[in-house]
């Protein structure tokens, strides 16, 4: 019997369906959803009445009749991420059913793609082979959380499946402690706690900003800071998220006129400047798990520029 997985899928539209977005149609017939869609499309693999489309023909309307094909490909679960046995990976803690890892700016935590490497998890599932299909499973397995690609330090990922239930349950339940550092601009004193209600406003590239609490799709964020240094124009700040959102320190710390040196998308007027933004995962911990990542490499050597023996 031939994969299913390994066959070109076809489709004919329906008169019912007429008018439809294209994207949102094969989502419900493959069951991928629409970001999937969209990938399929990036790589060519979707061709309606012989012609290819591509992601900018997303929401384009299908007409009554159209033959909609797509090129073979797994489903989301089933996909695997490259192995990589010579990339090198840190790792700071390991346990039963869990493994925190190191994770360098630069460098994400998955990959977005079937032929994507350069990732953590490449490097991990070379190493542990027995992490693909855990949680998500796929391009995500074993993920537990995620860093942005130039936030640099400490990342848990599982090794087994109820570890990994057990985790996504406690960052849910806001249990998790999680401990950051940044290099903000301006100088901060003291210690305090920021609660504010973010939404996504921009998605390719994610943008995130503060609004009224009423405001559809704001999520009510919360987070503790401790200014630890100043000097050269610049703060040394610990921060302790109480929740968790895309960009939360990020759009925080620009909300409060105080925005993380090097932040293209949130600091429009740096006059220290940084290859990236300087925030680093330096600790997680939760239940018997504990893991801490030192300073990366470029992160310390700003703050020993900016802040030299205060730090």
């Amino acid at each position: 019997m031939s994969d299913p997985d390994s066959e070109e899928r076809a489709f004919v539209v329906a008169p019912a369906d007429a008018g439809r977005r294209l994207d949102a149609w094969l989502a419900e017939r493959l069951a991928i959803g629409r970001a999937g869609v969209r990938r399929l499309l990036e790589s060519g693999r979707v061709v309606v009445d012989g012609r290819p489309f591509e992601r900018r023909d997303k929401s384009t309307p299908l007409a009554s009749g159209a033959r909609v094909a797509v090129a073979a490909f797994a489903p989301p679960a089933e996909r695997r991420a490259i192995a990589e046995p010579e990339r090198p990976l840190v790792v700071r803690a390991e346990g039963a059913g869990w493994i925190a890892l190191d994770k360098p700016a630069g460098v994400p935590v998955h990959p977005l793609r079937d032929d994507e490497t350069g990732t953590l998890l490449n490097a991990l599932v070379a190493r542990r082979p027995e992490v693909h299909g855990v949680g998500e499973g796929g391009l995500r397995s074993g993920v537990a959380h995620r860093l942005d690609v130039d936030t640099s330090g400490v990342v848990l990922f599982a090794t087994d499946e109820p570890t990994w239930q057990r985790l996504r349950a406690a960052f849910r339940a806001h249990r998790v402690e999680k401990v950051y550092r940044a290099l903000v601009l301006g100088r901060l004193a003291g210690a305090g706690e920021a609660r504010l209600s973010l939404v996504v406003a921009r998605h390719r590239p994610a943008y995130v900003r503060a609004v009224d609490p009423e405001t559809r799709g704001a999520r009510r964020t919360s987070l503790a800071w401790r200014a630890l240094a100043h000097g050269g124009g610049a703060t040394l700040v610990e921060v302790r998220p109480k929740t968790g959102f895309l960009h939360q320190i990020r759009a925080t710390f620009a909300a409060l006129g105080h925005p993380l040196v090097g932040d293209r998308t949130y600091a429009a007027d740096d006059p220290i400047g940084a290859p990236r933004h300087l925030l680093h995962a330096a600790r997680i911990a939760v239940d018997e798990i504990e893991a801490e990542s030192p300073d990366a490499p470029d992160f310390a050597a700003a703050v020993a520029a900016r802040l030299g023996s205060a730090a």
